[in-house]
């Protein structure tokens, strides 16, 4: 006879594992307390850690849908407390807290971790106002980093265009709280630069507590705004602690209208402007042309009262010149030195004519012999031998006399000026050639010096 556990049917594996499955079931929103060891994240965006303490250890598990909605992911060494259920992988044979939500367990070390960031950051210059970008005057374009759902969007959009009613707007979506959102916040900005569709990013959030702003006091989204090429302006629309995007960003609002209203004018009051500095304008230039005008004037009228003395004085200067030049012309030298010789000449024949006459008296007084008289005649003779001597030697070295002896005189066509070297010439230029009987006209064919 067979004993009852003898005649007991087995269990198959996965009708024990449904059973194990079953009896786990009521153990759901469970809060669990421990240190996050071995966080790894699957290539299907879901999470696996253990949670310990200082005498046991159990597997956690992160779906991706959770890991996105939480404040933030747990790192290595970390406390927090955990909220889910636990459950039995039939497949593997393991037992697993399945997290759906995580809690700071202590906010005095998330603080503190946070202070030693901004003081590395401080180190670096990162919130020195000299860094900081200035914003553009008007943009071509405002890019909104932001969740594309909820009141922010609408309350950016419609004060920019409000105030700019054609003002371009480009939305980049981002995931503002939850784990994700750091990661999301710095590939937007990167895109955003990337892109250049925008002057200018404005970086929006509708406020929160500490935690839920937990994504903006990280280091990830603080190196993203730094590096931006483009400003950016955080509007996160908290109203005590400043995070660190606020610190290393280059201009801070309170809310997302007052960050449209800094990254925006009014267009209505640009127009005004440009209409009163065109009005400014047309003012400066009238008188400024009027002022123009009057010198134009008074330069004129006072161009035609030194007119006439200038040409007075210019041709004053040219008649100067012109008898100056006439004066020293060989042919005026040639005719003052003629000139000369016929002056000599008629006094010394009337030199001797008197001293012959005289020269008569006194033999015809004293009744000399002949001999005297021929002695006169011929002292006469010779006088007269030697001024037909000098007479000829004069005209030899006259202009016409050289001439004569095959000599030729060259003369500039344009001036007038005698050519005394080849160099006060050039190919082309027309002379003048004087020669002992008529004058030639020429052109210079080559210049040889």
């Amino acid at each position: 006879m067979l004993r009852p556990e003898e005649a007991q049917r087995p269990f198959t594996v996965t009708e024990l594992a449904n059973e194990i499955r079953r009896e786990l079931r009521p153990l759901t929103a469970l809060l669990v307390k421990g240190e996050v060891s071995g966080m790894k994240r699957g290539a299907k965006g879901h999470y696996s850690f253990a949670i310990k303490d200082g005498q046991s250890l159990i597997n956690g598990f992160l779906y991706a849908d959770d890991a996105r909605r939480v404040t933030t992911l747990p790192e290595d060494g970390q406390v927090f407390v955990f909220r889910g259920r636990v459950d039995f992988w039939t497949q593997y044979g393991t037992v697993r807290f399945v997290v759906d939500q995580i809690e700071f367990d202590d906010v005095g070390k998330l603080r503190a971790r946070l202070e030693e960031l901004k003081r590395r950051l401080e180190a670096e210059g990162a919130f020195a106002a000299g860094r900081k970008r200035r914003l553009p005057f008007l943009p071509r374009a405002v890019a909104l980093l932001t969740s594309p759902t909820g009141a922010v969007i609408h309350d950016l959009q419609e004060t920019i265009w409000e105030r700019y009613p054609n003002m371009g707007v480009v939305v980049y979506p981002v995931q503002v709280q939850g784990a994700a959102a750091p990661m999301s916040v710095a590939r937007a900005l990167r895109r955003c630069n990337e892109e250049k569709l925008a002057d200018v990013i404005v970086l929006a959030r509708g406020g929160g507590s500490f935690e839920e702003l937990y994504a903006f006091n990280t280091e990830i989204v603080a190196r993203a705004i730094l590096e931006s090429r483009l400003p950016v302006v955080t509007a996160l629309g908290h109203t005590s602690d400043r995070t660190v995007a606020d610190l290393v960003g280059d201009a801070e609002c309170r809310t997302p209208t007052e960050a449209g209203s800094r990254v925006v004018p009014k267009k209505s009051d640009l127009l005004l402007q440009l209409r009163e500095r065109g009005k400014r304008l047309d003012r400066e230039i009238t008188q400024r042309v009027a002022r123009a005008a009057d010198r134009l004037l008074n330069k004129k009228q006072r161009l035609i009262q030194l007119l006439p003395a200038l040409v007075r004085h210019r041709v004053e200067r040219l008649s100067r010149a012109a008898g100056e030049l006439a004066r020293l012309s060989p042919l005026a030298q040639v005719a003052r030195r003629e000139e000369a010789l016929r002056d000599r000449g008629r006094r010394l024949s009337g030199a001797a004519s008197t001293r012959l006459a005289r020269s008569r008296n006194e033999l015809a007084k004293r009744r000399a012999p002949d001999r005297l008289d021929r002695a006169l005649t011929e002292r006469f003779a010779s006088a007269t031998r030697g001024l037909e001597h000098r007479r000829q030697r004069l005209v030899a070295l006259s202009p016409d006399g050289v001439l004569s002896r095959g000599y030729s005189i060259t003369q500039d066509a344009e001036s007038g000026a005698v050519l005394r070297s080849a160099a006060e010439t050039k190919a082309n230029r027309r002379v003048r050639i004087r020669l002992g009987a008529g004058r030639l006209g020429a052109r210079v064919d080559e210049v040889e010096q």
